[in-house]
């Protein structure tokens, strides 16, 4: 698959903002017109990967409310990060009269079978933020721009190191700094998107010299963190100080694709690696998860990345509603996801860089989360 090429410059990229939310609690999307005729009172499943992440917690219940509001039924099932499960809960939702699937997926490519399944039933199927691969039973694809985050991941890295200014220009930063590098889960199809963006952005400075990686594990494999578990990342962050750091050698900055993995590395750095919390290397992430904010106000993770999963779940009920009705969804992109079937025709939305100087306008202000949230 042939991912985009990164456009413009890095200022361009940190002047992304997230959209108008409205007002209201998190998960408090304005509900639409009812549905009518024979759709209502349809049954819409979902399908959530984990309740280990708060961020899945908020999706799910987010979707579900929204679903409810328009005068579905909705059905949902968290898997516990086990394949067999969310197969066994999809099949259940079919045999309990579905008429529509919206799935996160685990697994991105084990799902054929019993999408297969929800064809035969002429069951719609939306992909929710992770994209459903290998099969062409998926019907359309919402989620943010996955490239796009990894950018805004790397030039938050960047922006922490004093490579990059507050505006995004580069700037005569000293060097070089040692920094190490962290990938998501490779089942998940948004790791790939999330290192690519990041290491488009990261590449020249890494060939420059001004970054260097002094354990060597600057690929995508070497770098990834199977179901994005912070125990595994901890573990590796560890075995990475041991390895490269044991003789003194300084640690500046670590990339982190997910809040989750933030605070194992973090944990590692403060045992292991025997930095004071206020002392610590450039650690981005990305979800905006309360644990995570209330370690950026704190002095200690630098940066993340929030994507208002408000506007996520409304776009994925949108969808279905649209689908349910008889019409066609609102998408904004069809050719960058290919799900190695088809392309899959999807709708991307915005992302923001949080930093200690912004989570007030754009977590508190906009209603995601309250003060003592991440207090």
């Amino acid at each position: 698959m042939k991912i985009r090429k990164l456009l413009g410059t890095v200022a361009v990229v940190l002047a992304v903002t997230v959209g108008a939310t409205g007002c209201g609690s998190r998960g408090g999307a304005a509900a639409e017109p009812a549905a009518s005729g024979d759709a209502a009172g349809s049954l819409v499943g979902i399908s959530m990967p984990t309740q280990t992440s708060e961020r899945w917690i908020a999706d799910g219940k987010n979707v579900s409310d929204s679903v409810t509001k328009l005068g579905y039924k909705a059905d949902l099932q968290y898997a516990n990060d086990d394949i067999p499960t969310q197969v066994a809960q999809i099949e259940n939702m079919l045999t309990k009269g579905a008429k529509a699937l919206i799935v996160a997926a685990i697994d991105g490519t084990t799902l054929t079978d019993v999408l297969a399944k929800a064809k035969e039933q002429n069951v719609k199927v939306i992909a929710y933020d992770r994209l459903i691969n290998g099969t062409p039973n998926v019907d359309f694809y919402t989620t943010f721009d996955n490239y796009t985050v990894g950018v805004q991941q790397a030039t938050s890295l960047l922006t922490g190191l004093g490579l990059v200014d507050a505006a995004g220009k580069k700037v005569d930063g000293k060097g070089p700094f040692n920094v190490e590098l962290f990938a998501g889960s490779p089942d998940d199809n948004n790791a790939n998107f999330f290192w690519t963006g990041a290491m488009d952005t990261l590449q020249p400075y890494l060939d420059a010299g001004t970054l260097k990686v002094p354990s060597g594990q600057t690929k995508f494999e070497q770098a990834a963190i199977l179901r994005w578990q912070a125990p595994v990342a901890q573990k590796r962050m560890e075995d990475i100080l041991t390895a490269a750091y044991s003789s003194g050698t300084k640690l500046h900055g670590v990339l982190s694709p997910y809040d989750g993995l933030s605070i194992g590395i973090i944990s590692a750095l403060t045992s292991t690696g025997g930095y004071a919390k206020g002392s610590l290397p450039i650690v981005t992430g990305q979800d905006a998860e309360k644990g995570s904010v209330k370690s950026i106000t704190a002095g200690e993770q630098y940066s993340t990345i929030f994507k208002d999963t408000r506007q996520l779940g409304a776009q994925a009920v949108k969808m279905v509603d649209a689908l349910l009705k008889g019409q066609e969804p609102e998408v904004n992109d069809t050719k960058t996801y290919n799900n190695k079937v088809k392309v899959v025709p999807a709708f991307l939305l915005k992302s923001v860089i949080i930093t200690e100087e912004n989570y007030k306008k754009e977590l508190i202000d906009s209603g995601y989360y309250t003060e003592a949230d991440v207090k």
